[in-house]
């Protein structure tokens, strides 16, 4: 019997090690002072086009470009463009209606985000833009998105990512919950890689990329996580996504019902996906000498901050000495980071109220590992997300 609880303690160990050595470094490293960087006030004006995918999004994608038209452009060309992706409704109309150009696609077979990406880019490469900003069409930008921006893109970022973070925190306990997800994993990890000059990742919003990352580096990633699809490709092929930490861009999380559990699913079991696929690879990349692989293998490999938890205190409850020590190194670590995370991410006390509710959360994430598995699967399809959902309005 002892033989089998040491096997047990073995495998949940290498399970939860990785992710556990990610996670205190990128929570020290995140909570380091920002370097002092430079302006690029003086450099040249750039065109940028702020690309918009949108998928039956009528009742959201007029303000979506409102708020990116109020956005002061200064010396700055900037065109907002609507992709109108397998539209059943009026956001087309609405989109043009705002003052957005609109370029619309149907196709029954290549459905989703990536495919209406890569549509889109093909498209508008050829027009000589400079840059292009990916701003998902639920989202409300903050007023510096455009100067901000430009001004990383010219200090000669390659790609960045802003800061992404739940509009609606005050919706629900679901929502609040999310809302401190977010802060560690949209705010302090990017700070953490930001610090050492690693690549921070691609959050699916709120994204930019130059015109040459793009002709190098095709954004043809159809999966369900195409933002973690691409941001492995990009990494691979050498080039760094910058944190653009001076800017934000907010979108409503479901915070209610069928609506969450089908986004938690898709997100979750989309990395699950990419963990599967892509963790020999970059295994074998790293032990051939590529050590610049080796954050984003860790990265990979740290499951979601629930499954995580769930498995540490599986760990915890093995009677091995060794592994009940990782265990709880482990727990504290999480601790530093959710701590570090309200910290950087200057949240209220209402956030740090929310998290007397983790456990149920966690139950409630575990409960939905049978469609979360359906969406880690090669086929599994984009489905928009609503934010809505009837029955919970009931």
């Amino acid at each position: 019997m002892q033989t089998f609880w040491t096997l047990l303690g073995i495998l949940l160990t290498l399970a939860t090690l990785p992710g556990t050595l990610e996670l205190a470094f990128l929570t020290l490293s995140g909570l380091v002072p920002r370097r002092p960087g430079h302006s690029a006030a003086e450099a040249s004006a750039l065109r940028l086009c702020v690309l918009v995918p949108a998928y039956n999004e009528e009742n959201g994608v007029a303000a979506c470009v409102a708020s990116l038209k109020a956005c002061p452009a200064g010396v700055h060309e900037v065109a907002i463009v609507v992709i109108a992706d397998n539209c059943s409704d009026a956001t087309a109309e609405r989109a043009r209606s705002a003052g957005a150009r609109v370029l619309e696609r149907q196709d029954a077979e290549r459905r989703g985000k990536g495919y209406a990406l890569d549509h889109a880019f093909s498209l508008l490469l050829p027009e000589g833009y400079d840059a292009f900003l990916i701003v998902d069409a639920d989202t409300a930008v903050q007023a510096n998105f455009i100067a901000a921006t430009a001004d990383l893109f010219g200090q000669g970022a390659e790609a960045l990512q802003c800061r992404y973070l739940a509009g609606n925190p005050g919706e629900s306990i679901r929502a609040r919950l999310m809302h401190v997800a977010w802060l560690a994993f949209n705010i302090l990890r990017l700070r953490g890689r930001e610090y050492w000059g690693l690549s921070v990742g691609i959050l699916g919003n709120g994204f930019g990329l130059t015109r040459d990352t793009l002709e190098k580096i095709p954004f043809d990633a159809g999966s369900i996580a195409e933002d973690l699809e691409y941001h492995l490709r990009l990494v691979r092929a050498g080039r760094r996504v910058r944190f653009c930490e001076d800017t934000t861009v907010w979108s409503a999380v479901p915070a209610q019902g069928r609506a969450a559990a089908g986004q938690r699913a898709r997100w979750e079991g989309g990395r699950f996906r990419m963990i599967r696929e892509q963790t020999p690879g970059l295994a074998l990349a790293v032990a051939k000498g590529n050590v610049r692989l080796l954050e984003p293998l860790l990265e990979l490999l740290l499951l979601p901050l629930a499954f995580h938890v769930f498995l540490l205190l599986g760990l915890l409850a093995v009677p091995v000495s060794a592994g009940r020590c990782v265990a709880l190194a482990g727990l504290a670590v999480v601790g530093a980071h959710v701590a570090a995370a309200l910290y950087v991410g200057k949240a209220g006390w209402r956030d740090g109220l929310a998290l007397l509710a983790a456990p149920f959360y966690i139950v409630w994430k575990l409960a939905l590992s049978k469609r979360l598995l359906q969406s880690a699967g090669a086929n599994a399809a984009w489905v928009r997300t609503d934010r809505k959902d009837a029955d919970d309005q009931a």
